[in-house]
């Protein structure tokens, strides 16, 4: 049974393995120090797809693929996926992986929400409520303009404290059957808000979250969020 310690982590009694993850990734994203470590790329900010919304739920269903293949699985294999990324409704999320057929918990967390969905897939793995979970997440450059700032064709110039968005997706099938690495335990952070109110400086909004992380004393010792490989 998941044990709880403090008010905000919970340690998972079985461990759940991440047997399998795919990921994917735009033009920019390939060309940075990680490329050898992505799955797949692709310079067409399309995807093939007549928009940035489409393009983005493309990621997504090919992140998934990716990664059940890798373990020769099926999407009737999965009991559940957890997935959200950065669009109204989750319309990235629910167009993506609405024909693959799997019971779809719908989550938002903005930069938080790859974490998010690792935790509750795992979870419900720990708990019984699933055998095997698929967690997955998505941003598109484009789409996330169009959604937080303007769209690109409007031409608005930058400002110096403008992120520039991820275009790209990953996925994880977690499970206790199999190898891979093990979660030992989940934290999920409160909210901390420092009153930026520059819309286009979200790095200066999140940093609070990023770096307020506080162990909690156990009669083991100390419990972070952390993996180990088995």
């Amino acid at each position: 049974m998941a044990r709880k310690v403090g008010r905000r982590t919970i340690e998972l009694e079985s461990k759940p393995r991440i047997i399998s993850y795919g990921s994917v990734v735009g033009k920019k994203e390939h060309e940075g120090p990680l490329s050898e470590e992505f799955d797949y790329y692709t310079i067409d900010s399309f995807f093939g797809e007549k928009s940035f919304e489409k393009a983005e739920s493309k990621l997504q269903k090919t992140a998934i693929g990716i990664a059940l293949d890798k373990v020769g699985l099926n999407p009737q294999d999965i009991d559940k996926i957890f997935a959200g990324d950065l669009l109204n409704q989750c319309i990235g999320s629910s167009f993506g992986i609405r024909e693959l057929g799997i019971p779809f918990i719908g989550l938002y967390g903005a930069c938080s929400t790859m974490a998010l969905s690792t935790g509750l897939a795992s979870l419900f793995v720990d708990s019984g409520a699933a055998n095997k979970a698929v967690a997955v997440t998505s941003s598109h450059f484009c789409s996330a303009e169009r959604q937080y700032r303007f769209p690109l064709n409007y031409g608005s110039q930058r400002t110096p404290t403008a992120q520039w968005t991820v275009t790209g997706s990953g996925a994880l099938v977690i499970s206790n059957e199999g190898k891979g690495p093990y979660i030992n335990a989940v934290t999920f952070g409160e909210i901390e808000d420092y009153g930026i109110t520059d819309a286009n400086n979200m790095g200066a909004a999140m940093a609070p979250d990023d770096v307020k992380i506080r162990p909690y004393p156990t009669n083991e010792g100390m419990v972070f969020f952390y993996t180990q490989i088995q």
